[in-house]
This record gives C-alpha cells, sequence and structure tokens, in this order.
C-alpha cells in the first residue's frame, strides 16, 4: 500500500492526487481494512489508502466523515440486455447501478450466442457501468418456449463466444429449462444442465445454474453434488423451490457437502427467489451466501428487489456483519468471475468506489413472498466513483455550497 510520505517524495509544485476521500470509515476485505483511512486518486488509479493524507497533495478533496468508504460493488446477477425487443425484461445499467453503490454488473444469459454482438456492440459498448456477460446455454437466450428446445443449446457455439470475447464474457448460463412436463427421450431432463457445464469445459468458464427440481428426475441434491463442478455458481440459494432446511431448519448436510466441493451458492434475489423462511434459520445456522446479487429485471425494480444496496441491507439485518455483506459483495464476486482485479482498493487499482451512510433506526425489508422483516440498520449509498470519476452523488458530498460556488460553476456540456 502506498502511503502519503511516498507521495511526498514525489511531490512537486503540482497536487499530485485527482481526489482524496478523507475522514471516512475505509472497509477494504482483501487488504484487511477497517477502520480511519483516506483513499487518495490519480488518474482513475488508487494512488494511496492511509490514516491521514495531506489534503494539500490533492485537486480536490471530499470530507467523508461519518461515512463508510468501499471498493465499487459487483452485482453478478442481473438483465440489462435493454435494445433487445421484444423480450421486455431488462433494465438500463447506469439507471440502476452507481446508485447503489455497484460498479460492475454481470448480465447472467439475457443474451445467447445468436444476439451477444448487438448486446455488446449496443450496452456494453455504451455504458460507464462495467458490464460482464454470462452466455446462455440457448442460442436465443431468454426469455421464450426456445429456452425449452434443447436443439438451440449447443455447447460449442455458446463456448466459441465466450473465448472470441474473454475481455467481456465470464462463463455460461443455463436456466428455465423445467416447464415441458412429462421429459423424454427428445427432452432429458438434465440436457440444459449438461450441455451448459460442456460449454463450460471447453471455453474453462463457470456456470452459473438457475434451477426447479422435480424429484425424481431432477432433484437439487443431484444438481449441487453430482451434476455441477467446483466453481460453477448455483444461483437462487433462498428460493422456495430448494429443501434446504431439516425438521430443525437446519441446513440439511448436502448443501455443506457441494460447497465443500467448490460449488459456490450466490443469493440471486430475483422477483421469487428469496424467501425469508429458508433465507433465516439458514443464515443462523452457517449457511450464509458466496456472494450478494439481485438478479435485477423489470419486473423487480419496484418491488421486492428495487436494488442492490436493498438485497445488502436483507443479509445486513439477517444477521451478517457489515464487513463480512461487504466482502461478499466485492471480494467474493470478482474472484467468482475471474476478475480479482477488482472489488478492492489496492494500489494500482481502477479507482472504483462507494461511499455509504449507515442509518440507525426502524426499518422493514420484504421477500418474495410478501412477507415482513423489521430491521435497524440501513446502507444508503451517497456516492459512487467509476474509474476515478465521481458518477453519483445526490446530496453534493463532493460540491462547494451554493453561495461559495463560482458564478459559472455549471456549462453546458456542447
Amino acid at each position: 500500500m502506498r502511503g502519503p510520505a511516498e507521495l511526498e517524495t514525489d511531490m512537486t509544485s503540482e497536487p499530485q492526487v485527482d481526489l482524496l476521500l478523507k475522514n471516512g470509515h475505509t472497509i477494504d476485505p482483501l487488504n484487511s481494512i477497517d477502520g480511519k483511512m483516506d483513499v487518495a486518486i490519480a488518474g482513475g488509479k488508487i494512488a494511496a489508502v492511509a490514516p491521514d493524507i495531506n489534503p494539500a497533495l490533492a485537486k480536490k478533496v471530499v470530507d467523508v466523515a461519518g461515512h463508510y468508504v468501499t471498493p465499487g460493488i459487483l452485482d453478478i446477477h442481473v438483465h440489462v440486455y435493454h435494445t433487445r425487443e421484444p423480450e421486455g425484461l431488462s433494465v438500463m445499467a447506469d439507471s440502476h447501478s452507481f446508485r447503489s453503490g455497484v460498479t460492475t454488473m454481470v448480465d447472467t444469459g439475457t443474451a445467447g450466442a445468436k444476439h451477444f454482438l448487438h448486446f455488446k456492440r449496443t450496452v456494453i459498448d455504451q455504458s460507464k457501468t462495467r458490464i460482464f456477460a454470462l452466455i446462455n446455454i440457448v442460442d436465443l437466450g431468454m426469455v421464450g418456449p426456445f429456452e425449452q428446445d434443447i436443439n438451440t443449446m449447443d455447447p460449442e457455439l455458446a463456448a466459441s463466444v465466450v473465448m472470441a470475447y474473454p475481455d467481456v464474457c465470464v462463463g455460461i448460463k443455463t436456466a428455465h429449462y423445467w416447464t415441458r412436463e412429462p421429459f423424454d427421450e427428445l427432452h432429458p431432463p438434465w440436457a440444459a444442465v449438461d450441455r451448459a457445464v460442456e460449454a463450460g469445459n471447453i471455453c474453462q468458464k463457470p456456470v452459473m445454474v438457475d434451477f426447479w427440481p422435480r424429484p425424481p428426475e431432477r432433484s437439487y441434491e443431484e444438481l449441487i453434488l453430482k451434476k455441477m463442478r467446483p466453481g460453477d455458481i448455483h444461483t437462487h440459494m433462498y428460493a422456495q423451490q430448494f429443501f434446504i432446511l431439516d425438521d430443525q431448519r437446519k441446513p440439511l448436510p448436502f448443501v455443506h457437502e457441494a460447497r465443500a466441493r467448490g460449488v459456490i451458492f450466490d443469493l440471486g434475489h430475483g422477483a421469487g427467489s428469496f424467501w425469508f423462511r429458508n433465507a433465516v434459520p439458514a443464515m443462523q445456522n452457517g449457511f450464509g451466501p458466496d456472494s450478494i446479487s439481485t438478479d435485477l429485471h423489470t419486473h423487480n425494480v419496484h418491488g421486492v428487489v428495487v436494488d442492490m444496496q436493498t438485497t445488502m441491507n436483507k443479509i445486513l439485518n439477517i444477521g451478517m456483519p457489515l464487513q463480512e455483506v461487504i466482502l461478499r459483495s466485492t471480494v467474493t464476486p470478482a474472484r467468482e468471475i475471474g476478475h480479482p482485479e477488482l472489488g478492492h482498493l489496492s494500489v494500482g487499482a481502477e479507482a472504483d468506489v462507494a461511499v455509504f451512510k449507515l442509518l440507525e433506526g426502524e426499518f422493514s425489508f420484504v421477500d418474495c413472498g410478501k412477507a415482513k422483516m423489521h430491521g435497524t440498520q440501513k446502507l444508503e449509498c451517497q456516492m459512487t466513483l467509476r474509474a476515478g470519476e465521481i458518477v453519483f452523488d445526490p446530496t453534493g458530498l463532493s460540491m462547494p455550497d451554493w453561495p461559495d460556488a463560482p458564478p459559472a460553476y455549471w456549462t453546458l456540456p456542447w
């Protein structure tokens, strides 16, 4: 970690730091930081993290006393292919990311191989939010009856897209292959999962699985103990369809066994996949999420998901410590998608940063069964930086009081 002394050693007559976040409580789990630290940013990168950096080194100083400063949040389960019609599922990434401190999103299979280039050109390449993609094993992506047609599931085609665009594509997604009844020789019960795993083996990337069990043909236990590989991600871990608790409301042994063999459990809240009656006893008895994510789409942004910070707040109020909530919203999702360079404030890392207030009071949160949980804490994003640029600042943390602002403090950008 570079400190203020090293900055001053290089000091010239010009400030060396573009932006200094001063007096905040910094939580950076990768670097075991949890306390009062200043964060200096230069050239869009983290320049230093230290207890007391000289403000004279900075072109701009923002006093974030009373706030928590964290790495930019990663939401690894969203749907943001909004330019595809008439799909109608996706939201615009930049309209929903920064207000929750999110700087990186992963679109999970909205696009298959046949639409990925359009998705990349019209959304990924145009967004300020960093967007990665999981390629759907179904070549037409989602959502539609074609998801039940195994002829749309080409492992080599899906893997070839991932391999051709390794800077954007982080794996394979399978979902929604469960509505056909009965399964038959032309529609094997494990076709989508097996072909997704085959694609994952070809491109050497993880598979994210959205699943609905139907024993005995498709059991959840068989999925996570036999079908999924170490590093593969099961999303929607607290959905109502997964019987993960015994009669004493404790996690069944096979979920711990699956985690021990390397299967990753992602929250994936969604419109129907997060239930307090599963989440609360599971977490209270040692089965928490490896990563926190929203499954954000048009049908849940006004409830029950709302945004990433609301999802984080539910896990916080169930009882996960704040530092662990940040860890599972930064470091662990970054590792799960193969991008460990993200999710931390190490010197030289891209300056994706979130600034939160932690409010104390009486709050309520809802689940997908339209049940309510009461809580006493709530994170509220106050500022977000993407690559060192302030992209969200609704309360003016970085701005002067208007009487002190210069007369022409804002001009049209054209």
